[in-house]
């Protein structure tokens, strides 16, 4: 166990990465806190092949999650199959429940529309409770 806190561990998750992930990591963590304010960050599915985790960002369940692939890095949104805004989305198309976005090297985040996928994410959250 991490005597870190979960933002504390995504600083390290991010700090590993190779210039381009750790670019995009940036904009897409800065983009979702700034989106929704209230999100809490968590670190979750720690196991022996990832042991650093996979980072999430919930707010009255989960929103979305980063995971750092071999050559993209991928935005999840846990609902993002019931999302309206789905023209970004450009992988896990065919999931029944889960929408993302890779990014490759040299991609640009449009910041926002990541926070209107945020905001999105998290009404739906809110209206399910």
């Amino acid at each position: 166990m991490s005597d870190k806190t979960d933002s504390e561990q995504i600083d390290d998750i991010i700090a590993q990465q190779s210039d381009w992930k750790r670019d995009v990591l940036i904009a897409l963590r800065a983009a979702i806190n700034a989106a929704d304010p209230a999100a809490i960050e968590v670190v979750k599915y720690k196991k022996p092949s990832k042991p650093e985790g996979v980072p999430f960002w919930t707010h009255d369940g989960d929103v979305c999650y980063v995971e750092v692939l071999k050559n993209a890095v991928r935005l999840n949104f846990s609902k993002g199959a019931r999302m309206k805004s789905n023209d970004f989305f450009n992988t896990r198309l065919d999931s029944k429940v889960v929408r993302a976005i890779d990014y490759s090297d040299g991609s640009h985040v449009d910041e926002a529309a990541v926070k209107a996928l945020v905001k999105e994410a998290v009404e739906l959250n809110v209206a399910a409770k």
